[in-house]
């Protein structure tokens, strides 16, 4: 019995010792792995990823907008600062009644100064 065991316990010291490098290396690469993914770009923040979102709508908004405006009327070509403030502010609001998005009216007035 005790050579049974001892041979049980070489034979599990064996297989500790040709699986101990390959389970090292699976530790050591679940700790780096996100570690130097973040730090090499591969993964994005739901903050970065709301903020590009945000980003694109505002722009998208603006465009509608300045087209709108252009499409109301003739436009004088040198438009003041409070000119395009203001027509940003009347064609940037989605519906009738409701305020304007300050991003998309200053995006709009930047988009009409061109």
């Amino acid at each position: 019995m005790s050579s049974r065991i001892t041979t049980l316990r070489n034979d599990v010291s064996a297989r500790w010792q040709a699986a101990k490098p390959m389970l090292t290396g699976l530790v050591i690469g679940l700790i780096a792995g996100p570690i130097v993914s973040g730090m090499s770009g591969f993964q994005v923040r739901t903050s970065t990823a709301e903020a590009a979102t945000r980003a694109g709508i505002v722009e998208q908004q603006a465009s509608f907008c300045a087209e709108r405006a252009r499409a109301a009327g003739p436009i004088a070509s040198p438009l003041g600062w409070q000119e395009r403030g203001d027509l940003a502010r009347r064609f940037a609001g989605a519906a009738e009644g409701t305020t304007a998005d300050p991003e998309v009216v200053f995006a709009c007035s930047s988009k009409l100064s061109r």
